[in-house]
C-alpha cells in the first residue's frame, strides 16, 4: 500500500523523503523490524487467549513438559503481522491469492491445535494437499511454469499439468517436514528463520536483481524483490516469537505456526524458480522431518504387501529375529531425528538446537555454491 501510494500519487513531490516508500530495501527493513517488534511486544499480552497444549504422546518425555502451555501462536503471529504485510508489500492479484492460501493453511493448523481430539493424519494430509494445489495454481498464474535447474544452463518450461502437481507436492513436503521438526523449544523456528533469511537474500539479491541473475545464468524475476519483502516480514515476526520460545518456552507456535512457515518456505522456493533450492535453504529440516515422513510411508507400503512392520522392541525375540533387516533398521532410528538424538544419543534440548542450527548454517552456503554457482 505504501509503495503504491508513492508510485501513483507521487508523494515525493509533497515531501522528498516520501520517495523512500518506493524503495524495496527500505520497505524490507522497515517491515522486518516492525514485525519483530510487534510480535515481541504483543505476544505476551495476548497469549492467554490461545488454546493450551495437550502434550505429545510420541515425544521421548511423554510430552508432559508442554502440557498447559499456550499453543497455536502461529495464528497470533499471522494476524498481528498482516497489517504490516499489506502496508509494506506491493502485491498483485495472484499474490493476494497466495497470501490467502497461506492463511488457510495456518487456519487448518490452528483448528487442529484447538481441537480436543487431534485431527487424524489423513484429514490433515488431505487438507494440506488441497491448500497446496490451490497455492501452486496461483503461483503458476503469477509466473508460469518456467524453472531453472542445477547443472543446466537453459530454462525449462513445464505445462500446468506438470507444474501444479509437482509444486503442490513440494509445498506439502515443506509443510509437513517443518511440522515434524517442531518438538524441541526453538528448533523448528530457528531452522526456519535461517531458511527464510537465506531466501530473502536469494530473492532480493540474486533472482530479483538482474545483473547478478544474468551473471549466474539465472532467469531474472522482477517479482523477487517484492517477495523478499514479504518473506523478510514473516522472518521478523518469527524472530520476535523466538524471543519467547527459548527453552523453557512460554508459548508454542503449534501446527498453526509450523504449517504457515513451512508453506511460506515452499512458496518462496517456487517463486525463486528452482525447486531444488529447498535442499539449499532447508537441508536439516528436510532430513529431520522429511525422513520421518519417508519412514512412515515406507512402513505403510511394506505392511500392505505383507511384511511385519511392528516396532521391534514390542516383539518376542524369535519374532524380532524374523523381521526383515530393512524394517529392523528403520525401527532402530527414531524420527524425527531430534527425537533420536535426545533418546538414543542422550543429547539435551540445548545440544539438539545448537548442533542442528550449526549444521544448517554450514550446509546452506556449501549447497548454494554447488547447486547455483556451478551451472
Amino acid at each position: 500500500m505504501l509503495y503504491w501510494l508513492e508510485w501513483f500519487y507521487g508523494l515525493r513531490v509533497l515531501w522528498g523523503p516520501f520517495r523512500l516508500l518506493g524503495s524495496h530495501m527500505i520497505l524490507l527493513a522497515a517491515g522486518t523490524l516492525a514485525a519483530g517488534f510487534v510480535i515481541w511486544w504483543l505476544l505476551p499480552r495476548y497469549r492467554h487467549r490461545l488454546p493450551t497444549d495437550k502434550g505429545k504422546m510420541l515425544a521421548p518425555d511423554g510430552g508432559m513438559k508442554s502440557i498447559g502451555k499456550p499453543t497455536g501462536a502461529g495464528m497470533l503471529l499471522s494476524l498481528l503481522v498482516l497489517p504490516i504485510t499489506l502496508l509494506c508489500v506491493p502485491l498483485w492479484l495472484p499474490e493476494y491469492g497466495i497470501l490467502v492460501c497461506l492463511y488457510l493453511c495456518m487456519t487448518c493448523g490452528f483448528l487442529d491445535d484447538k481441537s480436543i481430539l487431534p485431527w487424524g493424519e489423513v484429514k490433515k494430509g488431505l487438507l494440506d494437499l488441497a491448500v497446496a494445489l490451490a497455492t501452486a495454481s496461483f503461483i503458476y498464474w503469477m509466473q508460469g511454469g518456467g524453472l531453472w535447474l542445477p547443472f543446466v544452463k537453459d530454462e525449462i518450461v513445464l505445462s500446468p499439468w506438470l507444474y501444479i502437481p509437482g509444486a503442490a507436492v513440494l509445498l506439502w513436503v515443506t509443510i509437513n517436514a517443518t511440522n515434524c521438526s517442531d518438538g524441541v523449544d526453538g528448533l523448528a523456528g530457528t531452522l526456519t528463520l535461517f531458511s527464510l533469511f537465506a531466501l530473502v537474500a536469494l530473492l532480493y539479491g540474486v533472482v530479483g536483481y538482474f545483473p547478478i541473475a544474468d551473471y549466474l545464468l539465472i532467469p531474472h524475476n522482477a517479482a523477487g524483490a517484492r517477495w523478499a519483502i514479504l518473506v523478510a516480514i514473516y522472518a521478523g515476526a518469527l524472530a520476535g516469537y523466538l524471543w519467547h520460545n527459548a527453552e523453557p518456552s512460554r508459548v508454542l507456535m503449534g501446527d498453526a505456526g509450523s504449517r504457515l512457515f513451512g508453506m511460506l518456505v515452499g512458496v518462496a522456493v517456487l517463486v525463486a524458480g528452482n525447486p531444488f533450492l529447498i535442499i539449499v535453504v532447508s537441508p536439516v529440516v528436510l532430513v529431520n522431518g522429511g525422513t520421518g515422513l519417508f519412514k512412515l510411508s515406507l512402513l505403510r507400503m511394506l505392511r500392505r504387501i505383507g511384511f511385519d512392520v511392528r516396532p521391534t522392541h514390542t516383539l518376542k525375540e524369535e519374532e524380532a529375529t524374523g523381521q526383515h533387516v530393512i524394517i529392523r533398521a528403520l525401527h532402530s532410528i527414531r524420527f524425527p531425528l531430534h527425537d533420536h538424538c535426545r533418546k538414543n544419543l542422550e543429547w539435551s534440548n540445548a545440544q539438539v538446537l545448537m548442533r542442528f542450527t550449526l549444521m544448517q548454517a554450514f550446509l546452506t552456503p556449501i549447497l548454494f555454491v554447488i547447486l547455483i554457482k556451478i551451472r
